[in-house]
């Protein structure tokens, strides 16, 4: 309280004796910003500055891990600064990237220190987990260390953030973009979620946009609204390639975002002053991973190594359906650094567990057959709109764009009513999934059904039950140590439940010598 009453009495003295003189300035340095748009544009704001903290806070990290500093002064109030402060502050800091002052700044640290308090408490908290990682290759790449923060403004440091338009993960990065970076997206597998690879294919993109404007600022302009935009706006301004003088001309979303870069320098580094206090975490900071080479669905870890599942989606947010298509390519899989051993240690036998039941549906691709055809993972499928859905939530979810999903089913619109049936071409990660849900199932929830040509009609889409009647069958004899599960993936297009229904089976036990039939043709 004390600290407060003399930081008061200090803004009142200096708010008479020469900080107006700075303040003038400043704004005679940036004189080119009038004050109405200064004001008309601050208002539009990144999506990640609308995240919903409290779903935030009901995340692994936060729900499992949280603790309170008992030692960090919070408040609900923001503290006054004048100007001169904030000048002085931002000076102080490391940097290579020019961090001006000007009202725009102003007001987008008032954003952050006053109405999203708890999203900086929240971002702070995950910085000890995420900025270690993003350093590293941004040191690497011989990068500003300072960029680690526009990923605050981007996605609030959440790796699982997906925009109203199809931005996903911690970069924001649009699925062509990402592509066009190196980023495997499908149905299965999104590394715009992995924090690694996804830094890796940001990086490459400053290093692009660098060598063509040589000016930081118009970088993050260019990473907002494209090299495009940019261009367009430096030739209205009559070819001047500074960022505030280009401001007027640029993308009205994009006005706000390096000043909103500069906020978030500034929140993350001087939150104590503004009586924000991190939310403290127990990460487990030290990780290892693994490489598997087999089909592997994240519950089978999970509960043979006795782990929470969400840590481990956490730790692997890249797997959208918790399935790990080891078959198509090694894949990694990130693990607690102390259950590195013991993973490797019962490798065979977690493969094994419960591989009938949480891999039953799933036909894994030979990885030589998708080496040698490019189109080998391509399939064609139906999906059933449910309630809550519009295409970009759907795009997202099977790694196409929603200008693709209009085109295959000549939409004009993004809107689509619940239980509309809309037909995909999807990349199916080198793992397809056959439905074998009854009719009544259907009805009750959105499938997903998988066809084998392309002359069906979404209206004809049949199960994969129903696709086995009047098929031709051969003999296998079991061998020892043989499940449904391992015999099924011998065999393209055959599943467990249809070894058991070919051979009336009840259960999925087997004994050696057995002879089952095996549907095919």
């Amino acid at each position: 309280m004390r600290k407060h009453l003399l930081t008061t009495l200090l803004c009142l003295v200096c708010s008479f004796v020469g900080v107006k003189a700075q303040e003038d300035a400043i704004g005679e340095q940036y004189s080119s910003l009038s004050a109405d748009s200064i004001v008309a544009e601050v208002g539009l704001i990144p999506e990640s500055l609308d995240a919903n903290v409290d779903s935030l806070f009901r995340t692994w990290h936060v729900q499992y891990f949280s603790k309170i500093d008992e030692y960090c002064h919070d408040d609900v109030e923001n503290v006054y600064f004048p100007d001169s402060i904030y000048v002085q502050r931002l000076e102080r800091l490391p940097r290579i990237i020019s961090l001006p002052y000007n009202k725009v700044v102003r007001d987008c640290i008032d954003l952050y220190a006053g109405r999203r308090r708890d999203l900086v408490r929240y971002m702070l908290g995950m910085a000890d987990f995420y900025f270690p990682i993003i350093e590293q290759i941004l040191d690497k790449h011989g990068l500003p260390l300072e960029l680690k923060y526009l990923a605050v403004v981007e996605s609030a440091l959440n790796p699982v953030a997906l925009s109203r338009v199809g931005a996903c993960g911690l970069w924001q990065f649009m699925l062509p973009t990402g592509k066009s970076y190196g980023l495997e997206i499908n149905s299965l597998v999104d590394e715009r979620r992995d924090p690694l690879k996804a830094t890796e294919a940001a990086c490459q993109y400053f290093k692009d946009m660098y060598a063509i404007y040589g000016d930081w600022n118009l970088v993050l302009a260019a990473y907002n609204c494209g090299p495009g935009n940019v261009n367009k706006a430096i030739r209205r301004s009559g070819g001047k390639n500074n960022f505030w003088d280009i401001f007027p001309y640029l993308p009205r979303e994009t006005r706000s975002y390096v000043p909103l870069f500069i906020a978030a320098n500034y929140i993350m580094n001087y939150y104590c002053d503004h009586n924000i206090c991190p939310m403290q975490t127990n990460l487990p900071l030290a990780t290892d991973t693994v490489m598997v080479n087999n089909m592997l669905h994240l519950q089978q870890v999970a509960e043979l190594l006795h782990l929470d599942i969400e840590q481990l989606r956490a730790l692997n947010p890249q797997y959208k359906r918790d399935i790990i298509p080891g078959n198509a390519k090694p894949s990694v899989l990130k693990l607690p650094a102390a259950e590195t051993y013991a993973f490797v240690g019962k490798e065979d036998t977690v493969h094994l567990y419960r591989a009938e039941e949480l891999l039953a549906n799933c036909i894994p691709l030979n990885a030589t057959d998708r080496a040698m055809s490019h189109t080998a993972t391509k399939e064609k499928i139906t999906h059933v709109v449910a309630s809550g859905e519009n295409l970009y939530t759907i795009a997202n979810r099977y790694g196409v764009t929603a200008k693709d999903i209009r085109k295959w089913n000549g939409l004009k619109s993004n809107r689509v009513p619940r239980g509309k049936r809309l037909k995909l071409y999807v990349d199916n990660g080198g793992v397809s999934f056959a439905s074998n849900q009854s009719p009544k199932d259907k009805e009750k929830q959105p499938v997903t059904t998988a066809q084998t040509t392309s002359k069906e009609k979404p209206g004809d889409v049949k199960t994969a039950d129903e696709k086995t009647a009047g098929k031709n069958f051969i003999s296998y004899k079991v061998k020892p140590g043989d499940s449904l599960y391992s015999i099924s993936k011998k065999y393209p297009g055959v599943t467990t439940s249809l070894l058991q229904k070919a051979n009336g089976l009840t259960g999925t036990g087997l004994r050696p010598g057995q002879v089952l039939k095996i549907p095919v043709g």
